[in-house]
């Protein structure tokens, strides 16, 4: 499979000359082990899944380490947490000479537990998502951005299906003592179909027969294990009152499309979840501009008790906001931007962009022409509009 370039990759290196430690997070097969050993290929590389290399990790962690030759991988970090104390004090021990431990992980809580304790101030913490439409023009709304999906695209069905089967057994088992392992499928497909939605645990709990509190730890699992984006509300509230839940989107739009049985373009453009999808799709491509920059997550939604909805806001620098409307549309009308007038119109202490995202077209209206003030633009535009 051809390599496809990832933006993260400057981040990582320009953060590899400050630290000694880099650690990548993010869900699995997303390319994080590809990622680093491209972008450092003098390290070594050590898969901490091993039986023999856990084994003598847990049996003997400092000679492990002392046997390490720098830089080095540490794939899969979570599977041995514990080793994080004495990666510490080595790098503590060493200072410069320390430098050049990059680390995976795919399930955050015990990884980020660790490095809460073990790591602060000695490692830089950076997230994997699959790929954006920048890094590839494979990426879809249909198939998403996984690697392994786009280069072999016909066998979709059967990779996503194997992915959920791997996923349910391997992160979720270790992060939680599931049982019901059919349960949490029904789960998955049920999430899948509230996607664009605001959550509503109780929606959530009462098909199943289990409690709020199993849906609440069921969906840390999913935004812990990178699956999910719950985007929140904007915290101020221009004079207006809020609704206080977060929405819900997929990280990859080609997992959701797969839980929920779309198979290709023609079941998708009939599908009544297409507008949702293309909204999670551009959630997820803005918060993939942001993390492949370096950059926190930081997205949200706007709805007042009036209904004034607006889809999506993202706080810039200088106290510039930016307001994005979806629409999985490729005739832009002028009525599609009516929310987005009204809440720039409420808007103080902001300098305010507003911007319709659209499905791309050859032909169109010039927007801004009947609708002043605010720009329509296609999803490949994301990131210049998130970043600059």
């Amino acid at each position: 499979m051809r390599y496809i370039p990832r933006l993260l990759a400057d981040p990582l290196l320009s953060a590899a000359a400050r630290f000694p430690a880099l650690i990548l997070t993010g869900p699995r097969r997303s390319g994080k082990t590809t990622l680093l050993r491209r972008t450092f290929p003098k390290a070594s590389y050590h898969l901490l899944e091993d039986p023999d290399v856990v084994g003598r990790v847990r049996s003997d962690p400092r000679s492990f380490l002392e046997s390490v030759r720098l830089p080095a991988i540490l794939d899969e970090i979570q599977n041995l947490p514990e080793l994080l104390n004495y990666l510490r004090s080595r790098i503590d021990q060493e200072g410069k000479k320390g430098a050049g431990w990059y680390l995976t992980g795919s399930q955050e809580p015990a990884l980020m537990k660790g490095v809460t304790e073990s790591m602060a101030g000695r490692a830089a913490v950076f997230h994997l998502l699959p790929l954006s439409t920048v890094e590839s023009s494979r990426v879809s709304l249909l198939r998403g951005g996984f690697p392994e999906v786009l280069a072999h695209p016909s066998a979709s069905e059967v990779w996503f299906r194997s992915y959920i089967q791997t996923y349910l057994e391997r992160d979720v088992r270790a992060i939680s003592s599931i049982r019901d392992l059919t349960t949490f499928r029904r789960f998955l497909a049920l999430v899948a179909g509230r996607v664009g939605r605001i959550l509503n645990r109780t929606d959530l709990a009462a098909p199943l027969g289990v409690s709020v509190p199993t849906v609440s730890e069921w969906l840390n699992i999913l935004e812990a294990t990178h699956q999910i984006l719950l985007v929140p509300p904007f915290h101020e509230n221009f004079g207006k009152r809020l609704v206080k839940s977060p929405k819900l989107y997929f990280a990859d739009t080609g997992l959701a499309a797969h839980l929920l049985g779309l198979e290709n373009e023609r079941q998708l453009g009939k599908s009544p979840f297409y507008g949702p999808l293309f909204e999670s799709f551009v959630a997820s491509e803005i918060v993939k501009a942001q993390i492949n920059a370096g950059r926190k997550k930081d997205l949200y939604f706007f709805r007042d008790r009036q209904g004034l909805e607006v889809d999506f806001l993202v706080p810039k620098t200088g106290g510039r906001l930016l307001l994005i409307e979806a629409k999985a549309t490729r005739t832009v009308r002028p009525a599609a931007a009516e929310a987005l007038n009204k809440l720039k119109k409420s808007v103080t202490g902001h300098s305010v962009e507003a911007v319709l995202v659209h499905l791309p077209s050859e032909k169109g209206p010039s927007f801004s022409a009947v609708c002043p003030g605010v720009r329509a633009v296609v999803y490949r535009d994301i990131p210049d509009l998130v970043l600059r």
